[in-house]
C-alpha cells in the first residue's frame, strides 16, 4: 500500500465506515436501555461484521493484510466505545427499578361490623368481591426508594403501619421504614372493621377484631415482598385527565362559604382531575398503573352486608381484567358499550358449542353430588386468575387510590327525600327537619350494585384512556420526608396581608353534626348537619362520658362538642393526637400523604402551598410538577376542612378534629417538609405515636361450633339450580349449600364461590370466582346463636360469556366441637348458558 493509499484509507475509513458501525453500536446500546440484552449482543456483532464488510467494499484493491490490520485497530475502538456508552450517563439504562405486588386482604365475611358508616346493624354476611392490597416500589439503582401501598379498606391504621414496619425491618433492615413507606386506603365503607387502635373507631365493631387486623398486616407485608422481589429496571410515565361524572359535592353550602375570589379560580366545586402513573418493565412491558382521583367509597349503602371494594375496588378489578384480556390478545371480549362493564372470561374456555340439545343432555348427566371433604388448598388451586396467568408472566397491578374526597360523593344524581321524592334541604340535608329521610342517589338508583359498577367503570374508562396515552416520562430523584406532629397543641402562624397571628390547634373533638351523618349515610335521632349550637339533652349525655373544659370549648368554637375524644383516655386513647405527615417524590411527581379526608378546597390549598415552595426554588429541577394528595394514609384522623367551611359545621366541619386551624397546621408542616426536600435536609422525626395493641379489648364472640341437620353433609345443596335449565346473559343463577361460618378460614387468595365450565365432557375448569363482580357469595343463619348456616351463590351472567355447560361450586371450612377445622366443597346441578 502506497503512502497516498494508506493516508486515503485512514482518512476515508472514519468518515464512511466507522460512522456507520458506530451508529449500529449506538442503536444496540439504545436497545440495551430498553432491556433487550439478546438484541444488544446481536447488534454488537452486527456492528463489527458491517465494519469488516465496509473495509472490503471500500478498498477492494488494497493489500488485504494491511487493511485487516487497520480494521483490527478500529474494531478495538468500536468495542471500547460500545462499553463506554453502556456505562455512560448518555446511555445508562433505566433510571429506576420498579416492582409491583398484590395480595388478598379480605377479612371475616361474617359477624363483623363494616367500617365506615358506623352503623351497628351493618354486619358482614358474604362477599361482593374480594379486597386487595396493591403496592409499588420505585428505587434508584444505588439510591433512595419509596413504597406506596393502596388498600381496599376504609382507611389506613396507625397500628397496622407500626406492625408492618416492624416486620419489614426484621426482614430487610432499614431498607423500608415509616419514612419511605406509605399505606393508603380507598375508603370503601364495605370492609370489615376493628383494625384501628383508637376507641372511637372500633366501638361499633365490638372492639378490636384480630382477624381483620391480621389479614391486613399479612397482606400488606406480602404485597411489599412481592414488589421487592419483582424489582427490575423500568420506566414510569405520568398522565392527567378530566373525569366529570364520578363525583359531586355533598356539602355545597359549606363550599360556598369559601371566599368568592378563591372559588372563581375553579370551574367546579369538586376536583375533576385523575393523575395516573404507568409502570413499564424494560423486558415485560407495562406491568401496572396507580391513579389518584377523589370520590367517596359510598356507592354501596349503609345497609349493604357484602364485603366490597366499592367503586374504586371495582375499577381496579375491571382494569386488571382488561389488561389480562388485552395481554392475551382477547380484546374482542372487552365490551365498552355504555351499558356494559369490561367482562373477563376464562382465557382457556374454548369456542362455544352451537348444539343446544346436546348441551342440555350433557348438563343432565351432572346432577348435584353430595358435599365432600377437601384439602385447604383446593379453593386456592381453583382460583380463576391464578389458574389462567401465563407461566412466568407477572401480575398486572392496577390501583385506584383515594385523594381529597372529603366532600365528594359518588352518588351523582343528588340527595332526595325518600318520603316525598323532593330534593333535601340545601343547608341541613333534612326532610321536614329529619336527616334520616335524606339519601343521595347513585347513577344506578335504586340498585347499589349497579351504581358501584357505573362509577367504577367511569374511573376505569378514564384510567384506560390515560394509560394508553401516557407519554410524559418520569425523570429525576427519588426522595421522601416524614414527620410525626402532635396536632393537639400545635402552634400555627397565620399570615394575611402582612399581618401575622399565632394560633393553636386543639385536642380532638367531634361536633353534633358528626352524628347527623351525610347524605351518603345519614345518622339517627334528631341530629342535623349545620348545627353550631348543640342540644341540651345530648350535652347531658355527653357530660356523662367527658365534660369538655372551657378552654376546649373556646378552642373548638363554633363547633358544639358532642364527644371530647382527644381528652378521653379510658380504657385507652379514644382518638389520635400524634399524626404522621409525609412527602414522597418520584421525579416530577409529588405525593402528599395525609392521614385524613381533605375536602376539595382544603386539598387545593395544600397542593398550592407545597407547589409554591417547590417551584420557587431555583435548585428544584421541575417547573411543571404533578402533586397528588393521597388521602387516608398511614393513619386516620377524620376530616380536614378549610377555616371557612368549618364555620358552617356540616358533617365534614364537625368531624375536623383539631379545631378551625387544622388545615393551616397541615399547610405549615407540609411546607417544612417540602423545604427540607428541595434542600436535601433532614427533618425532626417528632414524637412517636403510641402502640396500643396490647391494650386492645375485643368483645366479638368466637365461632363455637358448626353443624348441619342429621344426615346432611357440609357442602350439600339445599336449594339447587332447576334441572334441564337454560340461562342467558343477564339472568341470575342461584344455588344454596349447607355451609359453615366463613370466619373459620378467610380463604385468603382462595375463594368461597366458583362458577365452573365443562371442558370437553368430563373436565370442570374455573370460569369465575368470588373476586369477580358478577358472582356474589352470601352467608346466612336462622338465628345469631344457631350453629347451622347456609352459603348462597348468585351468578349474574355477564355479557359475552361463552355458551356451554356450567355449574356453581361452594368451598368452606367447618369448626368441630373440639376446635378442629375441616374443609369441604359442594356443587350444584349443571345448567346450560346459551
Amino acid at each position: 500500500m502506497s503512502n497516498w493509499e494508506a493516508s486515503n484509507f485512514r482518512g476515508k475509513l472514519p468518515i464512511r465506515v466507522f460512522s456507520r458501525s458506530l451508529a449500529v453500536a449506538t442503536y444496540s446500546c439504545f436497545l440495551q436501555v430498553k432491556g433487550n440484552e439478546k438484541n444488544l449482543l446481536s447488534l454488537a456483532k452486527l456492528a463489527l461484521f458491517c465494519f469488516e464488510i465496509e473495509c472490503v467494499m471500500e478498498f477492494p484493491s488494497f493489500d488485504h493484510l494491511n487493511v485487516w490490520r487497520e480494521c483490527a485497530n478500529v474494531r478495538v475502538w468500536i468495542l471500547f466505545l460500545l462499553l463506554l456508552l453502556l456505562k455512560s450517563d448518555v446511555c445508562s439504562g433505566s433510571d429506576y427499578l420498579v416492582g409491583l405486588g398484590s395480595y388478598d386482604i379480605t377479612g371475616p365475611a361474617a359477624d363483623v361490623n363494616m367500617m365506615g358508616y358506623a352503623n351497628t346493624g351493618q354486619i358482614a354476611s358474604g362477599i361482593h368481591f374480594r379486597l386487595r392490597a396493591r403496592a409499588f416500589i420505585v428505587a434508584e439503582p444505588n439510591g433512595n426508594r419509596v413504597v406506596f401501598v393502596n388498600l381496599d379498606a376504609c382507611m389506613a391504621s396507625q397500628i397496622v403501619k407500626i406492625k408492618v414496619i416492624e416486620r419489614l425491618k426484621a426482614r430487610y433492615g432499614d431498607l423500608y421504614t415509616e419514612e419511605n413507606v406509605a399505606i393508603s386506603g380507598i375508603h370503601t365503607h364495605a370492609g370489615p372493621g376493628g383494625y384501628l387502635q383508637y376507641v372511637v373507631y372500633i366501638v361499633t365493631s365490638l372492639g378490636f377484631v384480630h382477624q381483620s387486623f391480621d389479614v391486613i398486616v399479612d397482606g400488606i407485608e406480602k404485597c411489599i415482598i412481592q414488589a421487592h422481589e419483582n424489582l427490575r429496571p423500568g420506566s414510569i410515565f405520568v398522565n392527567k385527565g378530566e373525569l366529570l361524572d364520578a363525583g359531586v359535592s355533598r356539602s355545597p353550602s359549606a363550599y360556598l362559604n369559601n371566599p368568592a375570589g378563591e372559588r372563581r379560580k375553579y370551574k367546579y366545586n369538586v376536583d375533576t382531575d385523575m393523575t395516573l402513573l404507568k409502570f413499564v418493565d424494560d423486558e415485560w412491558g407495562p406491568v401496572g398503573s396507580f391513579n389518584w382521583f377523589p370520590t367517596h367509597g359510598t356507592s354501596m349503602s349503609r345497609t349493604n352486608s357484602l364485603i366490597s371494594g366499592d367503586n374504586k375496588g371495582a375499577a381496579a378489578r375491571f382494569m386488571e381484567d382488561w389488561f389480562e384480556q388485552k395481554d392475551y390478545g382477547r380484546t374482542d371480549s372487552v365490551v365498552f358499550e355504555d351499558d356494559a362493564l369490561p367482562r373477563r372470561m376464562s382465557n382457556i374456555i374454548p369456542s362455544h358449542h352451537d348444539n343446544h340439545r346436546e348441551l342440555l343432555e350433557l348438563a343432565t348427566s351432572f346432577q348435584s353430588p353430595p358435599g365432600r371433604p377437601v384439602t385447604k388448598t383446593s379453593s386456592v388451586a381453583k382460583r380463576v386468575r391464578s389458574a389462567h396467568r401465563k407461566v412466568g408472566k407477572r401480575r398486572f397491578v392496577s390501583a385506584f387510590c383515594q385523594s381529597n374526597c372529603g366532600d365528594v360523593s359518588p352518588n351523582v344524581l343528588g340527595a332526595f327525600c325518600i318520603d316525598t321524592g323532593l330534593p333535601c334541604d340545601f343547608n341541613h340535608s333534612t326532610c321536614g327537619g329529619k336527616n334520616e329521610l335524606c339519601y343521595s342517589r347513585g347513577p344506578g338508583y335504586p340498585d347499589e350494585f349497579e351504581s358501584t359498577r357505573i362509577i367504577g367503570e367511569r374511573q376505569f374508562r378514564k384510567a384506560v384512556d390515560l394509560f394508553n396515552a401516557a407519554d410524559e416520562e418520569i425523570e429525576g430523584d427519588v426522595d421522601f420526608r416524614h414527620a410525626y406532629i402532635d396536632f393537639s397543641q400545635l402552634e400555627v402562624t397565620i399570615s394575611d396581608q402582612g399581618y401575622s397571628e399565632v394560633v393553636k390547634t386543639c385536642p380532638a373533638a367531634m361536633g353534633f353534626a358528626f352524628a347527623a351523618g351525610t347524605t351518603d349515610g345519614p345518622g339517627a335521632f334528631d341530629f342535623q348537619q349545620g348545627d353550631d349550637k348543640g342540644n341540651p339533652f345530648w350535652k347531658l349525655v355527653r357530660d356523662m362520658l367527658k365534660t369538655p373544659s372551657r378552654e376546649q370549648i373556646d378552642c373548638q368554637h363554633p363547633k358544639p362538642i358532642l364527644l371530647d375524644t382527644g381528652e378521653m383516655k379510658k380504657p385507652y386513647d379514644w382518638a389520635p393526637s400524634i399524626l404522621p405527615i409525609q412527602i414522597l417524590r418520584i421525579g416530577q411527581l409529588i405525593i402528599l400523604s395525609v392521614p385524613g379526608e381533605f375536602t376539595t378546597m382544603a386539598g387545593r390549598r395544600l397542593r398550592d402551598a407545597v407547589k409554591m415552595v417547590l417551584t420557587s426554588e431555583e435548585d428544584f429541577e421541575f417547573d411543571d410538577i404533578h402533586i397528588v394528595i393521597a388521602g387516608l394514609t398511614n393513619t386516620y384522623s377524620q376530616y380536614i376542612t378549610t377555616y371557612e367551611e368549618y364555620q358552617v359545621q356540616r358533617y365534614e366541619g364537625a368531624s375536623t378534629l383539631y379545631g378551625p386551624h387544622t388545615l393551616s397546621a397541615y399547610i405549615q408542616e407540609f411546607k417544612k417538609l417540602a423545604e427540607a426536600l428541595i434542600y436535601g435536609e433532614p427533618v425532626e422525626p417528632g414524637p412517636l405515636p403510641p402502640d396500643l395493641l396490647e391494650k386492645q379489648i375485643s368483645l366479638l364472640p368466637p365461632v363455637v361450633l358448626d353443624a348441619t341437620p342429621l344426615g346432611v353433609n357440609f357442602g350439600d345443596v339445599c336449594a339447587d339450580v332447576p334441572r334441564n335449565s337454560t340461562f342467558k346473559s343477564g339472568d341470575m343463577v342461584t344455588a344454596s349449600f349447607w355451609s359453615a361460618c366463613p370466619r373459620n378460614d378467610l380463604m385468603t387468595e382462595g375463594t368461597f364461590a366458583l362458577v365452573e365450565f365443562l371442558q370437553e365432557k368430563d373436565a370442570w375448569i374455573p370460569a369465575y370466582d368470588d373476586d369477580d363482580f358478577c358472582l356474589r357469595y352470601k352467608w346466612s343463619r336462622p338465628s345469631k346463636l344457631s350453629s347451622r348456616s347456609k352459603g348462597t351463590l348468585e351468578w349474574m351472567i355477564p355479557q359475552g360469556v361463552t355458551p356451554g355447560v356450567y355449574r356453581l361450586s361452594h368451598f368452606g371450612a367447618a369448626k368441630g366441637l373440639f376446635g378442629s377445622i375441616h374443609h369441604f366443597t359442594g356443587s350444584s346441578t349443571a345448567f346450560v348458558v346459551a
